[in-house]
């Protein structure tokens, strides 16, 4: 079942982004569920996870970000996008960023953006199958020292 998450979700969330990000400092867990909570109570932040039977097999994050462009429409960015290794070929990721996707236009956006690694060709076939146009614009990214540092 593809769904939101909610508060009981943060174990499994953090089991997914450790797949993710294995590299990731680990969070103290007061921490964890301080940042669980306000991402949960915040209107435009939205988790995306699939359910089955009682494990998170994927997720994805949906934030809206507001503007004065466009006729004063959001946009949305997709970001997190992991389904764990024991669920990948199914079309979790799919799933779930539909469901982001869908969620995004209901909120009036009038575009999603997501970024991903340029060598990551299997998940840029996935990002393309569910719409997204990696030529139509081109993203650039800058890191904190201290996070760049830990990624050369």
């Amino acid at each position: 079942m593809i769904r939101l998450a909610n508060k009981d979700d943060l174990v499994g969330v953090l089991k997914l982004y450790n797949e993710l990000r294995p590299s990731d400092p680990a969070l103290p867990d007061s921490l964890a569920i301080e940042r669980w909570q306000q991402i949960i109570n915040d209107v435009r932040t939205h988790i995306i996870v699939a359910d089955i039977n009682g494990t998170l097999a994927a997720t994805c994050e949906l934030s809206i970000n507001l503007s004065i462009a466009v006729g004063a429409r959001p946009f949305g960015l997709i970001e997190h996008v992991v389904t764990s290794r024991y669920f990948r070929r199914q079309g979790l990721s799919q799933q779930v960023l539909c469901y982001a996707i869908d969620l995004a236009w209901q909120l009036n956006c009038y575009k999603v953006m997501l970024l991903s690694g340029a060598k990551l060709n299997g998940a840029h076939k996935v990002y393309s199958a569910v719409g997204f146009d990696g030529d139509r614009e081109r993203g650039f990214v800058i890191k904190a020292p201290d996070i760049a540092a830990q990624h050369n």
